[in-house]
């Protein structure tokens, strides 16, 4: 008896071809029954006001006791017979073809030419157009189906900075859907000959990333995107990702290796091995990043195992990350510039036996995710680590002068404490150009000291910056380098950034010479006032121009002879581009609202590293507060400003709300709950989402703006109102005239910011 013979390729297509058939009509028979019932439930509630699930186990009780099928019964409560499913000989064999053909396909022009010709020309579609991911972020063209060989050409390589639609969702794995063609104000340069005409561009996924892309043009627009299209484009762009990313594909050799296999190399060269692919927002920042995969021989500096790390976000599971120029960070470069960064001395976890071991990182670019390598130091290795790990966070740099070459050195730290590119040395004779005028005096008596008396000298001067001009206060310390004749013959030493310790002493010491010095306290108020305003709230925040809005901030000390307040501000742009709005007052005068003063703009800043929301922002600054702040009570605002979208998101713990002064009309936004802080470390803050436009005015401000001891709060601040609506060409003029004219004859001290969208 003769074998059977093996199917030739028709007949393996035809197979397929029947099964996805048989497959596609019991999937449609199945949505066309659902509708129907889904029908009779809304009709249900309408009419008895009951819920959802109530409908439909209403409709399931009474089909039971009818002894009828529930879509029978749902067509008679409908007046309409049961649909029946669309027939299975045409989109359901194009499926199935295109299945069959695509898996079949020699090459990516093959698949694509399978996925337009069966599936998508009978839907108007005129080209499809394949790319695949490369582990440097750039897309390479595996196929298409529609274009001319020019236009196939010119985007055969896609770079990874290059503005385009396909690489949009590349980095964001978000699909884009244009059925009306290109956006108005869209200028994303688009392939084809078709700018009118409807667009979808979706991702390739596999093994949780990017594999590739997929963008299907239409000669004309659509009235809009179906969900059986839809379903239809998500299920032919993840045959085309299992198809083409396979590693067993032909094409897929010649174009890149799938996300899966490149994880797989890495796990046989490395034993610790992390991947997580960025979280971004609409606007395509990178807010967070999540963990994918972890090789088999992972190790946790925390002692956690790959099953508790596995789908978390990176900030969650390792807060150290979030620390300026640390893990974050460097990760956020790698995907942005695509060149590796390494982290030595990092410490990322602490285990619950004692500190977490000192890490050497190295993190890359992998499509839209990146690799973190570790490895454990050695105790050498660890020592030079902690060494440069202390110089980071203590914002120290060392440097030395060969005085009888004449050649200064600094390191690459040192450096950026100037503002200067790596590589950059001033010599210490050459440093007055830098040095503010008042420490010149200061400068000399530490050079004289080195080289005169050739001994060890300290000096605290304040530098400008060589690159964005501002000013900082820098510790400079060094001891002389002598020959056998006691001949001074170089020098070497460090700088070390002192600005924040040195605004907060400030502010410490203002306070106490207040307190000490009552005879004089007129005269100390107003000196201390405008201490504390220069150290804790610059009067002219500077935001850079894409920023979109203008800002001016003032702050009014107390009057002439009260003690110091509470009230404080802060203005400031966070890595994610986006901004932060805040305004609070402490409760109380003197040392202890100084105190809290420090504690809470401090602490806010560096809760908006996490990327949070201000209302999670509020909750975690009161905990905060009633945990190492005793009986620090305080209201405050706080908001984060997205610039692309002119979206202000904002929340309160028992202060007044912003002002929003629009086309001459001026009115408090709605107020979401929220206690002030350090009253109830249990407390919860709502959340608002404001919508600003060109034009508009947003007031931030401290309650000392518009209390009147004779007068209830409400009635102030309807004067207040009707004196914001006046019109004033200039912000800061604008600022100055509310201070100036203000319905209050407090004693308390203000703070004011006025934010003017352009």
């Amino acid at each position: 008896m003769a074998a059977p013979e093996e199917p030739d390729g028709a007949g393996r297509l035809g197979a397929v071809v029947e099964r996805q058939r048989r497959e596609l009509h019991a999937i449609r028979a199945r949505a066309a029954e659902q509708s129907v019932v889904d029908l009779a439930a809304g009709m249900l509630m309408e009419r008895i006001g009951c819920t959802a699930d109530e409908a439909r186990s209403q409709l399931a009780g009474l089909a039971e006791q009818a002894g009828t099928t529930l879509a029978d019964l749902a067509a008679q409560v409908v007046g309409q017979p049961v649909p029946r499913a669309v027939s299975d000989t045409g989109d359901a064999a194009a499926a199935g073809l295109t299945a069959a053909a695509a898996r079949l396909a020699a090459d990516g022009d093959e698949v694509a030419t399978a996925l337009l010709g069966e599936a998508l020309a009978p839907a108007g579609a005129a080209a499809v157009v394949i790319w695949l991911a490369e582990p440097d972020g750039s897309l390479r063209l595996a196929g298409q189906a529609g274009l001319d060989a020019r236009a196939a050409g010119q985007w055969r390589h896609i770079p990874p900075q290059m503005d385009a639609p396909c690489q949009r969702t590349a980095r964001t794995g978000q699909e884009i859907l244009w059925p009306g063609g290109r956006p108005e104000g869209e200028t994303a340069p688009l392939i084809g000959d078709w700018p009118e005409g409807a667009r979808a561009v979706l991702p390739m996924l596999e093994a949780g990333m990017a594999a590739g892309v997929i963008e299907v043009c239409w000669p004309e627009p659509l009235p809009g995107f179906p969900a059986g299209l839809r379903r239809q484009l998500a299920g032919l762009a993840d045959l085309a990702a299992r198809t083409l990313a396979s590693p067993g594909h032909a094409s897929a050799a010649q174009v890149a290796p799938g996300p899966q296999a490149v994880l797989d190399l890495l796990d046989s060269l490395a034993e610790s091995v992390l991947v997580a692919a960025a979280v971004r927002d609409p606007g395509g920042t990178v807010t967070d990043l999540r963990i994918e995969h972890l090789s088999p021989g992972f190790a946790d500096p925390g002692g956690r195992s790959p099953g508790e790390l596995a789908g978390r976000s990176l900030l969650e599971a390792y807060p150290a990350a979030a620390i300026a120029g640390g893990l974050f960070d460097r990760a956020v470069e790698a995907l942005g510039t695509g060149q590796p960064q390494r982290l030595a001395g990092e410490v990322l976890g602490t285990p619950p036996n004692g500190p977490g071991p000192v890490l050497d990182l190295r993190v890359a670019r992998l499509f839209d995710a990146v690799v973190v390598i570790w490895r454990q130091l050695g105790e050498a290795e660890r020592l030079a680590a902690l060494l440069e790990h202390a110089q980071r966070i203590g914002h120290i740099g060392a440097w030395e002068e060969d005085l009888v070459a004449g050649r200064a050195s600094w390191t690459a730290r040192t450096a950026a404490l100037f503002g200067e590119p790596e590589g950059a040395a001033v010599p210490l004779a050459e440093l007055d150009l830098r040095v503010e005028p008042d420490d010149l005096p200061a400068l000399s008596s530490f050079r004289n000291a080195l080289l005169a008396e050739r001994r060890p000298a300290t000096a605290l001067l304040r530098v400008r910056r060589a690159d964005d001009r501002s000013m900082r206060q820098l510790r400079a310390f060094a001891e002389p380098v002598t020959d056998a004749g006691g001949r001074v013959t170089g020098l070497r030493g460090a700088y070390q950034d002192v600005s924040a310790e040195y605004h907060t002493q400030l502010a410490f010491a203002a306070a106490r010479d207040q307190l000490a010095e009552a005879e004089q306290r007129a005269d100390e108020e107003h000196r201390l006032a405008l201490r504390l305003q220069e150290a804790i709230t610059p009067r002219s925040p500077s935001l850079p121009e894409a920023t979109g809005i203008d800002v001016a901030a003032r702050y009014r000390p107390a009057a002439a002879r009260s003690v110091v307040g509470g009230d404080w501000y802060d203005t400031a742009t966070l890595a994610d581009g986006e901004l932060l709005l805040a305004v609070g007052d402490v409760a109380g005068h003197g040392l202890d609202a100084v105190n809290g003063m420090v504690m809470l703009r401090n602490g806010l800043r560096g809760l908006a590293v996490t990327g949070q929301g201000p209302a999670t922002m509020l909750g975690w600054l009161n905990r905060m507060a009633c945990q190492f702040a005793d009986g620090l009570m305080a209201t405050a605002v706080c908001g984060r400003y997205e610039p692309a979208s002119r979206i202000l998101r904002w929340a309160r713990a028992g202060h007044l709300p912003p002002v929003l002064v629009r086309d001459g009309e001026a009115a408090e936004l709605p107020s979401p709950p929220g206690l002030l802080l350090g009253a109830d470390p249990r407390a919860e803050y709502g959340e608002v989402r404001t919508e600003l436009c060109p034009g508009d005015l947003l007031l931030l401000y401290t309650d000392g703006l518009i209390e009147r001891r004779s007068q209830p709060i409400d009635e102030s601040l309807a004067e207040f109102l009707e004196l914001a609506r006046e019109p004033v060409p200039s912000i800061g003029r604008y600022a100055d005239y509310l201070l100036r004219n203000s319905p209050s004859d407090s004693d308390d001290d203000t703070c004011l910011v006025v934010v003017r969208v352009r």
